[in-house]
């Protein structure tokens, strides 16, 4: 279960993997109540998906960090899971569509993962994901499906 604690170690898990996005007062939006925004643009990968995964993989057992983990993505979550398992010094593998924008393939990269482009969409990618986690025994990273993200 999602608690304010976890909220809490997360926060404290995550200092040397994120950078630190401060709110931001829009002004003039409306007279009804305040606006804040909160630019995760301005995170090193350009998204907060960094956060999620990077919570996920700093969870992980040793056992699981020494087989690595493996992610599929179209984008964001790649960048995420590469640069937090390289943070962490863990190998990363991730499947991506073959018709992923070349600059999200080329940042993962940046980002130190390896890449295991896969012909057709989204699930596609997704279901080779799941067949080299079990053929290799890597630890699944899902985008959004697990309460550690």
């Amino acid at each position: 279960m999602l608690t304010l604690d976890k909220i809490y170690h997360a926060s404290y898990v995550l200092k040397d993997v994120i950078r630190p996005t401060h709110l931001v007062k829009a002004t003039a939006v409306t007279d009804d109540c305040e606006v804040y925004l909160k630019p995760e643009n301005l995170q090193i990968t350009g998204s907060f998906k960094v956060r999620g995964s990077g919570y996920k993989i700093s969870q992980l057992s040793d056992e699981e960090k020494e087989r690595g983990v493996i992610a599929c993505s179209a984008g964001n979550h790649a960048q995420g899971v590469a640069l937090a398992a390289t943070k962490y010094g863990i190998k990363s593998l991730i499947c991506l569509p073959d018709g992923a924008p070349i600059s999200k393939v080329e940042a993962t990269k940046g980002y130190g993962a390896d890449v295991c482009m896969v012909p057709g969409v989204y699930d596609d990618a997704y279901n080779e994901a799941l067949r080299l986690r079990d053929e290799k025994n890597y630890t699944f990273i899902h985008p959004f499906d697990d309460e550690n993200v």
